[in-house]
This record gives structure tokens, C-alpha cells and sequence, in this order.
């Protein structure tokens, strides 16, 4: 740490009760009041060095009295600095660090201790000392965390932005920068490895409105997004408690916070937090931004801020886990559903939006390479939050208070195309029924035609043909799709098996035609299969018709009876 010494002569000070004494030669014939500190000094020393001083005694009533009595309640540092500006009149040995320098600065300032008041005075001594501690970045940063302690006097002699724009300066000069200005001659020679968030620990000690400064400063340097939201980051999380609480249900790691704010001094932080984040889509964590929209509600922060956090989480939604999505909901209202419906809502069309606006002002052109690359990123990312909205209404659906129109509006917030099975909308849709059996025929075949039925698996139709939650017709639909896949199926295998025997007996000859007849034996066994198969699905078929027809009878007899 950088330190500029002094003065010459031997401590001549001594502090009796909360007056300082100068010890020897004559007696006091000033006393300077600052709070509830006294200091008993002469007049010359001090009216030698300080133009406010020398005006201020010359135009004391109290001149040709044996003391004269000043008052200094404003000097910038109060008695703690006074004490060294005293010792600077009297050249008593003092030093000047990283710590002081800037509250020696402003109280010089305010003190007018420029050079008309003695060559090399404190003004000019302490720039000189500022000058060489901006060249290091730890002198740098004791001197911007000091000025805190005479922030407003700071700020009007531009001392703030000078330490932050030095700052700002070696972030962006990198890790190299730092090991050249804060290695000392001795440790050279060791190996020193740095990441380029060397600097995070430092800046994260700084209160908000000095940390605000220094990002906004960094970020107009130069400095790359992605670093920058590293140490928003790991800020939030140090001063926002519930950061570290609010992750989801089943997340039980907890970090423990420097302290525990206030809740509005947390609600404070987190708007200007969210403020200082870049305005680029995937440079943030999704888990992240969820967690600081989890906090943001039980805080009740501002509506702008709270849908700023909805468009961006929304903007990457495909990014994003069920868990971190299902938020819980922080109305007290007997009938609101347990998790935030309409929150995932609106964080859901915001993306369909983007996705929407990027599709049609940006042709998609596929090169040839592999299948995983061919896929348009537009479609791929609507894939994955169709599948997520699947999974979340899986684990709403059970929620009584869950409204059907609700239900289908999140459902249908993605297209049919974005789902190349409908086996979770399935799931999701045969747990909403099971949740609420007392909705009406009409009503269960309007939530059924949110999935596609000839997009369910093998294993997702077998169940829903014996489904007893579906209606009959969504039933017979089942079965009617299933039995022509059956027949497509035994259709391919017979080309296929043609095609074979015509290749085998082109390229085989006489070998390929011997394995003829056990391939042939083989595929009438595969036939008698299927065919045995679509016999049960035909019965059953006219079993789910004879149903109906009874029922409808029943109702008829009913009806002429009464």
C-alpha cells in the first residue's frame, strides 16, 4: 500500500479527555471546537497553512482575549481528520494512505490550504499522493470505499469519478494489467494466475450507489456483458437474502448473507439491480432470473420492474427448468392456484412473440450437414418450451382451482407443430380431468382437442383407449387412428419384404433364394400378428359403438315412458 510521510518533528499532541493538548512551548491562544472535540493550539501554525483559519481568527471578536475559540462542526472528517491537518500545520511527522488521502483532500479543500498559504501546502501534497495510488488498484479502491466518509464533498471535487473511471480502467485492462501494478519486486517471480473476474470480491464490498457507478463505468469502457452480469450476480445474491432462500421447494442449500437488510432496502437493491443488468438475451442465467423474480414478488416491487423480469426471463424461456417455473403464488385468496398460472403465462407469449417477429423477419436457410443441425434454432427453441409448458401443466393441473379456460390458454400458448408427440399434453390433460371430475361431456371433448391424437406413441394410445376420464368419441378416435396405423405398418412391411427378395435375388443368387422361404414363413407370422390385432381393435370398436347405442336407447325408453 502506497503511503507518503510527513513532517519532521517528534508527536507534540496529547489527548486529554476529548481535548488535544500540544505539549511544550506556549500556551494555547486558539481552540478549535469540532463536535464534541476540542483541540487548544496557536494561532500562527494554523493561520500559516489555512486561508479559511486566517480569516476565520482574524475576524474573531475574541482577537485581543487570551484564547480565541473557533467552530469547525462542518470540516469534511470531523475531529479524526482535523487531528492530521494539525499535525501537517505543526510539521509533525503523519502519514498519508490510500485510506486518508481523500478525506485529508476534502478537508484541505474546505480548510483553503493551497499553496498561497505556504509552498507544497495539503492541497498539493495530497494530489501528488492521489496521483500515485490511481496507478495501483487496491490503493484505488481504500480510496474510493474512504469516501464514503465525505461522500458529498468528494463528489463536488470530482474525486468519486476519478477513482472509479481509474478503476473502471484496469477491470478492463485484464488480469495482466493487475499483476503488473500490484506485484511487488519479491513475489515477481511467483507464478499468478487471474481470471477475468479478479475483480468481483473488491467491487462487491462497495454500497450500491458507488457499485452502480463502477459497473455503469466498466460497462462504458468496454467490458464484455457476460463478465459485467457475473458480478451483478454474485452481488445480488450477497445483499438480497432472499436470493438464497427463494431458488425453488426442493433447493435446500441456503447461503448466509453479511447481514440482513431491510425489506425495503432489499426492494431498492433489487430494482437498481435489475436496472444495471445488459440488455442481451442468454448473457444472464434463466435459473438466475427466475430466482430474482421469485424475490422481486414477495418483495412487491414496482410493476415495471416485475415485468421487465417477466420479458426477460420470458426471452429465453426455452432455457428454462419446470421447477424454476412453477412460482409460487403470493395472492391470500382462498380461490387462487397454488403456483403463479398467469405469470408462466405472460412470460410464455412473450417468447412465442419473439419467436413469432424472428421467424417471419428472418428466413430460415438450412445448410446440408447433419440432422441435428438442419433444425432451424427458432424451431428447436419452440420444441423445448412446448415440452416445458407440457411438464408445467402436468404439475398444475392437479390444483382444483385451476379454470379450464385457463388451462387451455397456457396449452395452446405453442403450436401443434412445436409438439412432435402429444404425450405430455396428454398426461397433463388426463390429470386435469382426473382433478376435476365434474366437468361436463362438452367440456372434456373441447380440453381433448388441445392434443394432437395421431401424434400419442403406442404406449400413450393403449392408454387412452382404455381411459374411462376421456369422452367415447375421443375414444373411438383412438382406436380408429390406431387400427390404420396398424394396416400402414403392415402395408410397409410387404413392400419392404418384395424389395428384399427382388435385391437378394438380383446380387445372391441360388443362397439368397434358399433363405426365401424361412423370410416368407417369418413375415406371414408377423401378418397373422397384425391381423389378430386388428380383429381385438375391431371388437372393441363395436363394443364402444353398442355401448352408445344401448345408452341411447335406454334414454329413449326413459323418454316415452314419462
Amino acid at each position: 500500500m502506497a503511503c507518503l510521510k510527513l513532517g519532521t518533528k517528534p508527536d507534540a499532541f496529547r489527548l486529554d479527555d476529548h481535548t488535544w493538548q500540544c505539549i511544550g512551548g506556549l500556551p494555547s491562544d486558539v481552540t478549535i471546537e469540532i463536535g464534541g472535540t476540542s483541540f487548544n493550539l496557536h494561532k500562527f501554525p494554523l493561520i500559516s497553512r489555512s486561508g479559511l483559519l486566517s480569516k476565520l481568527i482574524g475576524d474573531s471578536p475574541n482577537e485581543d482575549g487570551p484564547i480565541c475559540a473557533i467552530h469547525l462542526n462542518d470540516i469534511p472528517g470531523g475531529a479524526k481528520v482535523f487531528e492530521l491537518i494539525a499535525k501537517f500545520c505543526y510539521d509533525v511527522k503523519l502519514e498519508v494512505t490510500s485510506h486518508n488521502v481523500i478525506s485529508l483532500r476534502c478537508a484541505a479543500e474546505y480548510l483553503q490550504m493551497t499553496d498561497d498559504y505556504g509552498d507544497e501546502n495539503l492541497i498539493t501534497q495530497t494530489e501528488i499522493f492521489l496521483n500515485e495510488a490511481f496507478t495501483t488498484w487496491s490503493d484505488t479502491m481504500n480510496a474510493l470505499e474512504s469516501c464514503e466518509e465525505v461522500y458529498s464533498d468528494a463528489e463536488e471535487l470530482d474525486l468519486i469519478s476519478r477513482c472509479i473511471d481509474s478503476l473502471a480502467v484496469k477491470a478492463c485492462a485484464g488480469p495482466s494489467a493487475y499483476i503488473m501494478h500490484n506485484t511487488s519486486a519479491a513475489s515477481a517471480a511467483k507464478p499468478q494466475s487471474l481470471t477475468d473476474n479478479w475483480w468481483y470480491k473488491d467491487v462487491s464490498f462497495l454500497n450500491l450507489h458507488l457499485y452502480k457507478r463502477v459497473i455503469q463505468a466498466m460497462e462504458a469502457n468496454g467490458m464484455r456483458p457476460e463478465i459485467i452480469s457475473g458480478s451483478i450476480v454474485g452481488y445480488a445474491k450477497k445483499y438480497i437474502p432472499l436470493m438464497n432462500r427463494q431458488s425453488s421447494f426442493n433447493d435446500a442449500s441456503h447461503s448466509k448473507p453479511v447481514y440482513t437488510p431491510s425489506e425495503a432496502d432489499q426492494r431498492a437493491l433489487l430494482e437498481e439491480i435489475v436496472g444495471l443488468l445488459p440488455n442481451r438475451k442468454k448473457i444472464v442465467g434463466t435459473k438466475f432470473l427466475i430466482r430474482l423474480l421469485r424475490s422481486a414478488m414477495v418483495l412487491h416491487v414496482s410493476p415495471s420492474c416485475k415485468e421487465n423480469l417477466e420479458r426477460r426471463v420470458g426471452a429465453q424461456l426455452d432455457s428454462a427448468h419446470v421447477d424454476d417455473v412453477l412460482i409460487p403464488n403470493q395472492g391470500f385468496n382462498s380461490i387462487d392456484t397454488l403456483y403463479d398460472v398467469d405469470c408462466f403465462q405472460r412470460m410464455l407469449d412473450y417468447f412465442m412473440s419473439m419467436e413469432s417477429s424472428s421467424i417471419h423477419n428472418s428466413p430460415c436457410i438450412v445448410e446440408e450437414g447433419p440432422f441435428e443441425e438442419d433444425v432451424p434454432q427458432s424451431l428447436t427453441s419452440v420444441t423445448s418450451v412446448a415440452n416445458l409448458v407440457d411438464l408445467f401443466l402436468a404439475d398444475v393441473a392437479a390444483d382444483v382451482n385451476l379454470k379450464l379456460s385457463k388451462f387451455q390458454s397456457v396449452a395452446a400458448g405453442v403450436p401443434d407443430y412445436a409438439r412432435p408427440q402429444s404425450d405430455g399434453i396428454y398426461r397433463a390433460i388426463d390429470i386435469f380431468l382426473k382433478a376435476h371430475p365434474w366437468l361436463a361431456d362438452c367440456e372434456r371433448e373441447q380440453i381433448c382437442r388441445l392434443m394432437n391424437i395421431q401424434k400419442l406413441s403406442l404406449d400413450a394410445s393403449t392408454h387412452a383407449a382404455q381411459n374411462e376420464r376421456l369422452p367415447l368419441r375421443v375414444i373411438v378416435q383412438v382406436l380408429f387412428f390406431e387400427q390404420l396405423r396398424l394396416r400402414t405398418s403392415i402395408a410397409g412391411w410387404f413392400f419392404v419384404s418384395e424389395n428384399e427378395d427382388q435385391m437378394s435375388n438380383k446380387n445372391e443368387g441360388e443362397v439368397v433364394r434358399a433363405q426365401a422361404p424361412r423370410r416368407m414363413s417369418e413375415m406371414r407370422e408377423r401378418v397373422l400378428e397384425l391381423e389378430r390385432e386388428c380383429e381385438k381393435m375391431k371388437f372393441e370398436i363395436r363394443e364402444v359403438k353398442t355401448k352408445k347405442s344401448w345408452i341411447f336407447f335406454c334414454k329413449r325408453r326413459r323418454h316415452r315412458r314419462y
